[in-house]
């Protein structure tokens, strides 16, 4: 099995990272420092298939690499654990360009969004990558098992890379998504980062979580 590294300490880096370590994959967490206390007790939780170092160790250790974080600071991330560390890697994006300065709800950042999307932002700043944008449009516990939204929800792929996405897609399917449809290329990612709106609304109206959609073909 690939090694893969998740970039992000936050619940939804923890819970993807987790349920990968119950997969039987090997997993570094990274953040900005290599003692994060998140990333500590996140290792001590999870045993010996789990570690932490900088965003640039797990960019290196990874075969595979999930972006868990925040949209306002990915490009930073990226750039912090070095864009040649990438280099004909398959990362998974699920990260959303929401802004919350003016609070609840957010709001998408108008340079990624409609014409652009954060997805096509990341595959330019690592052109030698092949980045899969992927479970931006659940809540994390949704995301390691679609069966957590009460029935067989579609899931959608995005990128330039069939291969990448064949991969991406293996994984998913271990996340019991059964039902995945394959948007196209990257510039596809403004259509499934701009469900985020209404999935937000969505929570907030039924004040429950663990929904997704579903295509009905």
């Amino acid at each position: 099995m690939k090694k893969i590294a998740i970039l992000g300490t936050g619940v939804v880096g923890n819970t993807i990272g987790s349920k990968l370590i119950k997969l039987g994959y090997s997993v570094m967490m990274g953040s900005r420092t290599n003692n994060n206390e998140k990333a500590k007790a996140w290792v001590a939780g999870n045993g010996n298939n789990a570690a932490t170092g900088t965003f640039s160790d797990a960019a290196k250790f990874g075969e595979i690499i999930f972006n868990c974080t925040k949209g306002e600071i990915t490009l930073e991330v990226i750039k912090l654990a070095g864009p040649e560390n990438f280099k004909g890697k398959t990362v998974i994006d699920i990260s959303n360009p929401l802004d919350f300065s003016k609070g609840m709800p957010p709001s998408l950042f108008p340079q990624w969004s409609n014409t652009n999307s954060l997805g096509e932002e990341i595959q330019k700043l690592l052109p030698d990558a092949n980045i899969v944008k992927t479970l931006n449009i659940v809540n994390c516990e949704v995301m390691v098992d679609a069966k957590r939204s009460g029935g067989d929800p579609t899931m959608f792929v995005s990128g330039n890379n069939a291969e990448a996405k064949k991969e991406v897609t293996a994984i998913l399917t271990k996340f019991n998504w059964n039902d995945v449809i394959d948007l196209g290329d990257i510039t596809t990612s403004r259509g499934a980062e701009s469900l985020l709106p209404i999935w937000i609304r969505t929570w907030v109206a039924t004040g429950n979580g663990h929904f997704a959609f579903k295509i009905v073909r």
